[in-house]
């Protein structure tokens, strides 16, 4: 699979790099806080040291527009695809290493069905903060070819994430919740998979290498 990069036209699609704030504390503040698993990606919705940071009241009140947000982070190592996500709102990806996004449109989901060959790669380097578009599918980063792991904070609306609620299924998309403000879309080969998260991506589980 090619990997292109965040900053090429191509990605605008899905989202854009963002300009004018300064990430460093932040990320300054991941890396002191946080472990970064060799064998396993770890999420944390909320972490308090993260939204200690400046940046973090910044980014609510200006790119959120003054709407509650939260700050935690995607650590570890993963070279796989294996599900696809999607929220309402804006995700933000401060990558305190180097990462592939894997990245795909909402508009092509069908039925809650999508061939993995509508996915494509895009290399955020380390320092880089992007904006995922709410129409934008995509799931935990991948390392970058020749890396040993990533550490990424990630910023979402308050609560996306955290415990699904309970509701009656009236369409295909209620099936895809997965937790609060969190539908997600398996491959068949993915732990998620397993763990009865909805099955709806073909063609194969891609491998970043």
């Amino acid at each position: 699979m090619k990997i292109k990069s965040v900053f090429d036209q191509e990605f605008s699609v899905y989202g854009r790099v963002l300009e004018g704030y300064d990430f460093t504390e932040i990320i300054d503040v991941l890396i002191k806080t946080s472990e970064k698993p060799g064998d396993q990606t770890i999420y944390i919705p909320s972490e308090s040291n993260l939204e200690a940071a400046g940046v973090f009241k910044a980014l609510s009140d200006s790119f959120y527009g003054g709407m509650p947000i939260q700050a935690g982070y995607c650590n570890g190592s993963n070279a796989a695809l294996n599900c696809l996500e999607y929220h309402r709102g804006s995700e933000i990806n401060i990558a305190a290493d180097d990462i592939v996004l894997l990245v795909a449109s909402l508009q092509k989901v069908k039925e809650g069905k999508l061939n993995t060959s509508q996915v494509e790669a895009f290399l955020a380097p380390a320092g880089t903060a992007v904006q995922l578009y709410e129409t934008t599918l995509h799931y935990a980063p991948c390392n970058a070819p020749g890396r040993d792991g990533f550490r990424v904070v990630i910023i979402l609306p308050l609560g996306t994430n955290t415990e699904k609620p309970e509701i009656v299924n009236r369409n295909t998309e209620d099936t895809l919740l997965w937790a609060k403000n969190k539908w997600l879309i398996a491959h068949k080969e993915s732990p998620e998979a397993g763990q009865g998260a909805y099955i709806g991506l073909s063609g194969p589980n891609i491998i970043v290498e």
